[in-house]
């Protein structure tokens, strides 16, 4: 049996397979999310702990002889988290999440640096952790003058299960300081933010072994003390180990809180002026492209809470066929954008209502404004040298044919649906740590479901889309200039 643990933002994810990949069951455990101020988005570490424990805890439950069996473990997280601690290990002040932007300032400063770019190959974003720790240093310098390690929210887990301060390229990627070319920290972008490599945790690749099971963990759940922790991932890289999106021109549509189309490359191609990110891939030599956007399947709960109907009432509302654009335009910039604009200070908007304009066309333009969101990613992948002719599925809101019809129109591509599983990032994290226990073909491991449907474009919508498009492309500037 092999353990996957997926940190995510709104919960812990505890998956169990076996050595045929077969999911044997699953635990889960929620988190939440404080905002203390606007454009804040914290979290405390011992929650992550917490939920951790109650999600083994119902595998234990439901599975007690099968997690007994566990000859490794695999770990996912939610990306660019600063999770700061002092020398004794422990925790200095919350984690300041992914989706926080108080340190835009801080990150256009960096970002003026040419140095960050030119080895990181990535803009320099407020989420990121470099701009964090920036932050804390402006804002809270007794907090950063205690700072002994930095890690991501997956490796506090690890340490919090193993004892040892490690990470792993395809999380570290996402920091902006590692040179993401030579797979290695920067010791010029890290004193860039008045910090040394000693702050940092050691490297090594997702299929690796970094870390193993503390006794007193292991005896709690009933499992082998010193089962080996693999490397593992950022989240959207171990979905995409989930979904064997690891070769060049496999990609993926993760259509969950945040939206991310993410394409697997053989080689690193950076293009920052496009604001893709391009990260290391959990496995070796191997990189990755995704455009982000920050409020997808968000954009339609906001509206699900406003209207008093759940998100799938409203998707319901629209039938199955695709309809044409109505004219009522949204942007999904809630909390600002990442791909293709670097804006944190962007909010979103409906345009081009009427009288006529009933909840179902409001629905039906928040489906629309997240589909072309992910064109504009298209798009800005396209700049970065990446061409793809298909994309699979994943996240919450693939439930959804019809989102996934107006995706497939929007961006001029089929889309697949996986035959019935889990190929998430606790999927992806648990064959991680299958490859790290065994020693198997990372290749091998991570092959792709088998496809249980196809969406393609709707042709006779083709037009329609593409001057929707090109109204909403305009907005942007538009509303730039008001809202910022």
């Amino acid at each position: 049996m092999y353990l996957g643990l997926d940190l995510g933002t709104s919960g812990v994810k505890a998956l169990l397979i076996d050595a045929g990949q077969t999911v044997i069951g699953s635990g889960h455990a929620s988190l939440d999310v404080s905002r203390p101020h606007p454009g804040w988005s914290e979290q405390d570490p011992s929650d992550w702990i917490r939920a951790c424990e109650e999600a083994v805890a119902e595998l234990k439950a439901t599975h007690p002889r099968e997690l007994a069996a566990v000859k490794g473990i695999g770990l996912s997280g939610q990306m660019h988290g600063a999770t700061l601690l002092d020398a004794g290990d422990q925790v200095l002040r919350p984690c300041i999440l992914w989706n926080d932007t108080r340190s835009h300032a801080e990150a256009a400063a960096l970002d003026a640096d040419p140095r960050f770019r030119k080895l990181t190959g990535n803009i320099v974003f407020p989420g990121f952790t470099a701009p964090k720790l920036a932050w804390v240093k402006n804002n809270e310098p007794d907090v950063f003058a205690k700072v002994a390690k930095v890690l991501l929210p997956k490796d506090f887990l690890r340490l919090w299960l193993s004892g040892e301060h490690i990470s792993e390229m395809s999380d570290s990627a996402g920091t902006s300081w590692l040179d993401v070319g030579k797979r290695g920290w920067s010791s010029d972008l890290l004193a860039a933010t008045s910090l040394d490599e000693k702050q940092m945790p050691s490297l090594t690749e997702g299929t690796a072994k970094a870390g193993a099971l503390r006794a007193e963990l292991a005896s709690k759940w009933g499992m082998q003390a010193g089962i080996p922790i693999a490397g593992g991932a950022g989240d959207n890289a171990a979905s995409a180990c989930g979904m064997g999106t690891v070769g060049a021109g496999q990609a993926f549509v993760s259509l969950g809180t945040s939206g991310v189309l993410f394409a697997a490359n053989a080689s690193y191609l950076p293009n920052p002026e496009s604001a893709v990110h391009t990260f290391c891939h959990a496995l070796p030599d191997t990189w990755h492209q995704m455009g982000v956007i920050l409020s997808a399947t968000d954009s339609l709960n906001w509206l699900s809470e406003i209207s008093g109907k759940g998100a799938g009432e409203l998707t319901a509302e629209l039938g199955d066929a695709l309809k044409a654009p109505t004219g009522v335009s949204f942007l999904p910039y809630l909390s600002g954008e990442r791909t293709p604009h670097n804006d944190s200070a962007i909010r979103g908007s409906f345009t081009g209502l009427a009288h006529e304009s009933s909840r179902a066309v409001l629905t039906q333009a928040v489906v629309e404004g997240v589909a072309f969101a992910f064109r504009d990613s298209l798009e800005a992948l396209a700049k970065a040298g990446t061409t793809l002719t298909r994309v699979t599925a994943i996240g919450g809101g693939s439930r959804s044919r019809y989102w996934l019809r107006s995706i497939a129109t929007a961006l001029g591509l089929p889309v697949d649906i996986p035959a019935d599983g889990d190929f998430g990032a606790a999927f992806g994290a648990a064959r991680l740590g299958l490859i790290a226990a065994t020693g198997a073909d990372p290749l091998t491991v991570c092959a792709a479901p088998a496809t249980d449907a196809t969406i393609e474009p709707v042709a006779a919508l083709s037009d329609a889309y593409a001057d929707a498009y090109q109204r909403y492309r305009a907005l942007y500037p538009a509303i730039r200039s008001v809202t910022t």
